[in-house]
């Protein structure tokens, strides 16, 4: 389990310093003027800015659930190998939501992968329930 958090972490911290590379470039190249980041509206910003910045809010919303589910797994010392699988398809899905948002966008794939992380997080929490049962 703690991989898996590992790596989520830094998949949050990788598109972090992809949405910082995007802003900065914005603003150099014009498109965007420092100001906007203030507040963040009203103003026109580039694609790749919006993207970014949405890619690394939405690493703080379902991975938070898993994080804690993770961590009870942990407290609680259970070993799960389904639990272990169903943790690694969790990041998988993320890591490709993530690609898949920041480069192409295709809304199927991304609520694709949103979806099977969603049902992740969903199996390790019955999961962890019918353990403890």
């Amino acid at each position: 389990m703690i991989y898996t958090m590992f790596i989520l972490s830094m998949l949050t911290i990788l598109v972090g310093l992809i949405a910082v590379k995007a802003r900065v470039a914005s603003i150099k190249g014009g498109q965007i003027s420092a100001s906007y980041f203030k507040l963040m509206q009203s103003q026109e910003v580039p694609e790749i800015v919006t993207k970014t910045t949405r890619r690394f809010n939405n690493l703080f919303e379902v991975p938070v659930l898993f994080y804690v589910v993770c961590t009870l797994y942990i407290i609680l010392e259970i070993e799960s190998y389904t639990a272990g699988v169903i943790a690694w398809l969790f990041v998988i899905f993320r890591c490709a939501q993530a690609y898949i948002h920041i480069t192409y966008n295709h809304l199927r794939h991304r609520m694709l992968t949103f979806s099977g992380s969603v049902l992740c997080v969903f199996a390790l929490w019955i999961n962890l329930v019918l353990l403890k049962i």
